[in-house]
């Protein structure tokens, strides 16, 4: 008589039970991806690193754009600082000759405002200090326009404006260079930028590494294609390529 009991069989001999275990047979054959599969799962992936590619090409151009713009941002606050505290010091010089007392007149240099009447430059209030070193601009650069970048970085010396020589504030009866004897006139060293930016839009090979833009002066036309070399009023981009918004670069 033989019972089953899962995969071990008894046989009953006699007065006697015989287990025999059965030893289970296990498959080893394993299922793979077959080739249409694979070509499958391949041309799937390929169409999603086609899809992403893009995508981040896009995201790593906007980065640098953004990038160009506040390094171009950058300069031209600096330069427009610069030369209003310029103006600041020419119209500084004039006052302290003899027979200018009172308050300070208008250089020749200043700009117009929005309502095109000239204004004091003394009067703007980002105007705190003025270039005492006039020595910096050469007879061409009359508007007084920093001479090159690096003058931004290598600063200049400037004074602060009292309130005898502001002209607005405090006394009215104190000449510029009675408020100048009457404080301090040991000029200190003013940067206007901390160093030069990279043009990010630029490649290395092209610059070498350096920090090299297109300037223009203010007596350069807007269409001009060198620098005469008299004074930094405007920077731009070398790079010849095309923003996402279809502009170009160098007219940024």
């Amino acid at each position: 008589m033989k019972k089953r009991f899962g995969d071990a069989e008894t046989l009953k001999l006699g007065e006697g039970n015989l287990t025999v275990c059965r030893s289970l047979r296990f498959s080893t054959s394993v299922k793979g991806f077959s080739l249409i599969e694979l070509i499958i799962t391949v041309a799937v992936l390929t169409i999603l690193t086609l899809g992403v590619l893009p995508l981040v090409q896009v995201t790593a151009k906007r980065q640098k754009e953004q990038e160009l713009r506040e390094a171009l941002r950058q300069m031209r606050e600096a330069i427009d600082q610069f030369h209003r505290e310029a103006l600041a010091g020419a119209q500084q010089q004039v006052n302290q000759q003899p027979g200018q007392a009172g308050t300070p007149q208008q250089p020749q240099q200043n700009q117009q405002n929005q309502q095109g009447q000239v204004g004091n430059i003394f009067a703007d209030p980002r105007v705190r200090v003025y270039i005492v070193d006039q020595t910096v601009f050469t007879a061409d650069n009359i508007d007084r326009y920093p001479p090159t970048l690096d003058t931004l970085v290598q600063g200049v010396g400037v004074l602060p404006i009292t309130a005898g020589s502001l002209g607005r504030r405090g006394s009215q009866n104190f000449t510029a260079l009675e408020a100048a004897t009457a404080e301090s006139t040991i000029p200190k060293t003013k940067v206007y930028l901390r160093r030069i930016p990279d043009d990010p839009m630029t490649p290395e090979d092209e610059s070498k590494g350096e920090a090299e833009w297109d300037f223009r002066s203010c007596y350069d036309s807007s269409d001009a294609t060198s620098w005469d070399g008299v004074n930094v009023f405007d920077v731009h981009s070398k790079s010849k390529g095309q923003a996402l918004n279809g502009s170009d670069y160098k007219d940024w």
